[in-house]
């Protein structure tokens, strides 16, 4: 969690989460390979600032991304007392819009083929418990 970012902000990311609450420099996300940021692009200026090779710019809309989004900022606030993270909190409803999520492309396709493949397919026997 961050509140800004300079140039080649999460530039050869493998994994984990970022929040950027503020701007970031020039060439953000070159080489991200894995992992996911969510920044604050109140300005709009993100798409021109970031490298586009290997990730998408996402809208945030899955309950998931927003639950996990909310959940940091406000750890953030709680441990940092953030004016710019209680701004968003307390108008979330009309700043939620303004996050992008940031996507590598390879890692998306990954995750989503692991969640195809735990799905259950039609007529597949499901077992529940581990009993003997």
């Amino acid at each position: 969690m961050v509140e800004g970012v300079g140039d080649h902000g999460c530039e050869y990311m493998t994994g984990g989460v970022v929040v950027v609450l503020g701007a970031v420099g020039r060439n953000f996300a070159a080489g991200m390979s894995g992992g996911a940021a969510y920044v604050f692009d109140q300005a709009q200026s993100l798409r021109a600032r970031t490298n586009l090779e290997m990730v998408e710019l996402e809208s945030v809309v899955e309950e998931s991304d927003l639950w996990l989004l909310n959940s940091l900022i406000e750890d953030h606030v709680r441990f940092t007392s953030s004016p710019l993270g209680r701004k968003v909190l307390d108008n979330w409803e009309h700043l939620v819009a303004r996050f992008v999520k940031v996507m590598p492309v390879d890692y998306k396709r990954v995750l989503q083929a692991r969640r195809a493949a735990a799905r259950p397919r039609p007529g597949q026997l499901t077992v529940v418990g581990g009993g003997r």
